[in-house]
């Protein structure tokens, strides 16, 4: 083998392994959150779960990125360990397809549609209109499809490569001599694990494996043990995204291992026996592309046949191994795990609904302390504190995730929901703050014993009642991403704002003839400020969601043009809470 064709080797192999991972990281970003929502759906029911996990692994090529996505979700507390078993098992199934993608480039024929299935036939074709949607197209959606083609193009020209660079070797007896230490099975198990485990991709060993079968020099014989070890190398990356999560999550990895690895020593000492007691005659013919493709495929079916019936075994297995200790750590401080970073779009899902739950539990903690105000509790006083401390840990966890995932490669709606998100998390929190600003106005007030005029009362129940419906409609349009229910908060909030001035003008007057303390006074002032600035937040998460609906972000330019343009909508908007919350004397 000279020089150039091992240069030639390795350039192919550069080319097969780039476009492998781009190819997979194109799918991942089409496929969007609608991974995690299928994940989601594999319930108790293990042959939709099975269904599930090939289906993901066809839509995204890797089934190391379908089980570091379930160790991240059984780690978040999303999933439970029994959902994953058949979802690894479909995985094994799914990431076949590749290997008959592969397997295009050792056709031979002189049929003219056959040729024309050939990889270089079609992967210019493919590069070429891959590369004018990459610059010409004005969609994300459209841009993704050419960066998945011009990697697909790219996959198959490196296989091409690789195996045009093994022509030489068809008559090399130092090569020959080299590929019968494979004759050993056990040793074609363990270099194909070991090989697998390096570049971490069963379906680029597969694929390489193709590319050394065109020499003509690898039998069946070789290339069985071969491919039962590359399944046992691919459990490499679920053992590596294993290592500190908690025993749930290690459970995943274990469960993966132990199907392939089960799968192996079951077909590999059947398959030893039976070539030892009759001699199986495909032992020394000459495999081709297309015969690795269905022995993967024969292999990964038959253990699937075998240890299906044992998916509640195998989970069993899995807490044998790691038995059940204290957590040394408390799950919510792992809600998001950093795994799911890997599949962004899943990780963006996970952060969705987080922020979600704050949006709800600072509505829930606001009305509650306006609740206080007029009938103190110790016990709801205690909640909401708790409730308050938790929104400070999400606001801090997910401000620090949001910024890990704004550095990845994002589609135009995933980047426009981290940044929605990024802009509201503080909002939420500020939301918390004041609640319990408002709280502690309810304890001074209950502690001392004060009370407010019946006027001031009916003025506060005016101003809480609306500030409850700017609260709820800014929770629905959050977890709606509705908005339309988002244009209806600004209105409220210039109402809200109206009415914080006007009990303040009444108050002073009560003040000048004594019908109010001026104790009072400062409550009703903390407690009005605080009514504002919630308001404040609620139009503030508002903006977010219209401004990046559009996939932009300018507060002012979106207020100037709802305030100060004539705007009609918000002028009827505005005069229908105005009616609503008015004050009556």
């Amino acid at each position: 083998m000279d020089i150039f064709s091992i240069f030639t080797l390795c350039g192919g192999l550069a080319f097969f392994l780039f476009g492998m991972n781009q190819l997979s990281s194109g799918l991942e970003k089409m496929a969007g959150g609608r991974l995690e929502s299928l994940l989601k759906k594999a319930t108790s029911n293990p042959f939709l779960g099975m269904l599930l996990g090939t289906a993901i692994t066809v839509a995204i090529q890797s089934s190391s990125a379908v089980t570091v996505m379930l160790v991240g979700l059984v780690n978040s507390g999303i999933m439970d360990l029994s959902q994953t078993v058949t979802v690894i098992m479909g995985s094994n199934i799914g990431k076949t397809v590749m290997a008959w993608i592969t397997s295009l480039s050792g056709i031979q024929s002189d049929n003219i549609f056959l040729r024309l299935c050939k990889p270089e036939a079609f992967s210019p074709v493919l590069a070429l209109i891959g590369i004018i949607l990459i610059m010409a197209a004005k969609s994300d959606k459209k841009k993704s499809i050419g960066t998945i083609l011009v990697s697909f193009a790219i996959l198959m020209y490196g296989m091409i490569m690789m195996s045009s660079s093994m022509a030489p070797l068809a008559e090399n007896e130092k090569f020959k001599h080299i590929l019968t230490m494979f004759s050993n099975p056990i040793l074609g198990v363990v270099v194909g694990a070991i090989f697998t485990a390096i570049i971490q991709s069963s379906a680029a060993s597969v694929g390489i494996l193709q590319a050394l079968a065109s020499s003509g020099n690898i039998t069946y014989g070789m290339a069985i043990p071969i491919i039962m070890g590359q399944n046992i190398g691919t459990c490499i990356t679920a053992v590596l995204s294993s290592i500190g999560v908690n025993k749930d999550a290690k459970r995943v990895s274990v469960i993966h291992v132990s199907f392939n690895l089960i799968g192996t020593l079951f077909y590999l000492t059947l398959y030893s026996l039976c070539d030892l007691i009759i001699g199986l005659p495909i032992t020394d013919h000459v495999i081709g592309a297309q015969g690795i493709a269905v022995v993967h495929s024969i292999f990964n079916i038959a253990t699937l046949i075998l240890l299906y019936p044992f998916s509640k075994q195998l989970e069993k297995l899995a807490y044998l191994v790691i038995k059940d200790e204290e957590e040394e750590e408390d799950t919510v401080y792992s809600f998001i795990d950093v795994r799911l970073l890997s599949t962004p779009s899943v990780a963006i899902r996970e952060c969705n609904s987080k922020c979600k739950e704050m949006s709800n539990i600072a509505k829930d903690t606001t009305i509650s302390s306006m609740a206080l105000v007029k009938n103190y509790d110790k016990k709801v006083s205690k909640e909401i504190e708790e409730s308050e401390d938790m929104l400070d840990l999400y606001e801090d966890k997910l401000g620090t995730y949001l910024v890990q995932l704004s550095g990845k490669a994002l589609s135009a709606a995933d980047n426009a929901s981290v940044s929605r998100q990024l802009h509201t998390i503080g909002d939420f929190e500020r939301i918390g703050d004041h609640a319990i600003n408002i709280l502690e106005a309810a304890q001074e007030i209950h502690k001392k014993e004060l009370q407010f005029s019946e006027m001031a009362k009916k003025e506060l129940d005016v101003l809480f009642g609306a500030l409850g419906e700017i609260l709820t409609l800014t929770t629905d349009a959050y977890c709606q991403n509705n908005v339309e229910t988002a244009r209806m908060i600004e209105p409220l909030e210039e109402v809200i704002d109206d009415l914080s001035l006007e009990i303040k003008t009444a108050h002073i007057q009560r003040l000048k003839h004594g019908e109010c303390s001026i104790e009072l006074g400062f409550v009703l002032s903390d407690l009005l400020t605080d009514c504002e600035r919630i308001s404040d937040h609620c139009s503030n998460v508002a903006i977010a969601i219209i401004e990046t609906s559009q996939y932009t972000y300018d507060a002012h330019e979106y207020l100037n043009s709802v305030k100060r343009t004539g705007n009609k909508e918000f002028e009827d908007e505005y005069e229908s809470y105005k009616q609503k919350y008015k004050i009556e004397a």
